[in-house]
């Protein structure tokens, strides 16, 4: 394994909160010379900050769309449109946001949907928990005009742009790691938590879910194989140190 790609939401963080053992055991996986990078549905700004600050080679943001790449103490964003490309499915966005709230006055956009460039979310589970018939409701208006939706344990993005988190964490890989895209799939490891992680489940040989993704597994055609025990940030440890363990070279006994 060269490198390991996570998500954020639910399997780094605790309810949202990045802990210290989570935190810790990014250092540790990067000691042990991984390289590392999150994936993430949250915003290309998140992924600057986070690409600046942490010890990973950069992220993936707004699930598959945006790549964030650190180069020395600078970060690049990437995207695989053009500039006018992306105005007009701003434009587009927000025609979406504004049908959306006629059809689903109770649905709101997320604190930080102004910080995102490729698609626009609403708080399904973060800090309102909306109701599933009102989750759908949105999906069907994101349908109707024309977007692909995904939802997370917390949001649910509409885009008109076509990559996922699969895609996008296999271009990182490629283009901003410099690794060779054909071996990336069986090189590197994923670690999620949610039916928007399924992509990553099904594209890489070597998965790993949260405790916390149990509920999401039906919902999955190729699940994680490998469940950790605990959920979250501490589930995400636990998985680390799986993984740093099974790298220690087998000792062998004089004869």
């Amino acid at each position: 394994m060269r490198g390991l790609l996570f998500d954020l939401d639910d399997t780094l963080l605790s309810h949202g909160v990045l802990t210290r053992a989570a935190y810790s055991a990014l250092w540790d996986l990067r000691d042990a010379g991984l390289a590392l990078a999150a994936v993430t549905g949250r915003p290309s700004a998140w992924g600057k900050v986070i690409a600046r600050q942490w010890p990973v080679a950069g992220c993936v943001t707004e699930n598959g769309n945006v790549l964030v790449v650190r180069r020395g103490s600078a970060v690049e964003c990437r995207a695989t449109c053009t500039p006018s490309e992306r105005r007009e499915r701003q434009t587009r966005l927000a025609r979406l946001v504004e049908q959306v709230k006629r059809v689903v006055p109770d649905a709101r956009l997320t604190d930080d949907a102004s910080l995102r460039q490729s698609d626009v979310t609403w708080d399904i589970g973060e800090h309102v928990r909306l109701p599933e018939d009102r989750v759908q409701a949105i999906a069907r208006e994101v349908a109707r005009f024309g977007a692909r939706w995904s939802r997370s344990s917390v949001h649910l993005h509409a885009t008109f742009d076509v990559d996922d988190k699969a895609t996008g964490a296999l271009r990182f890989c490629a283009t901003g790691l410099g690794q060779p895209l054909g071996a990336c799939v069986s090189t590197f490891g994923f670690v999620g938590d949610s039916a928007n992680d399924a992509a990553c489940f099904a594209g890489f040989r070597t998965t790993f879910g949260v405790a916390n993704v149990r509920p999401a597994i039906g919902q999955m055609s190729v699940p994680p194989r490998y469940v950790a025990a605990r959920p979250m940030g501490e589930g995400f440890a636990e998985i680390a140190a799986a993984i740093i363990e099974a790298r220690r070279p087998v000792s062998t006994l004089a004869c």
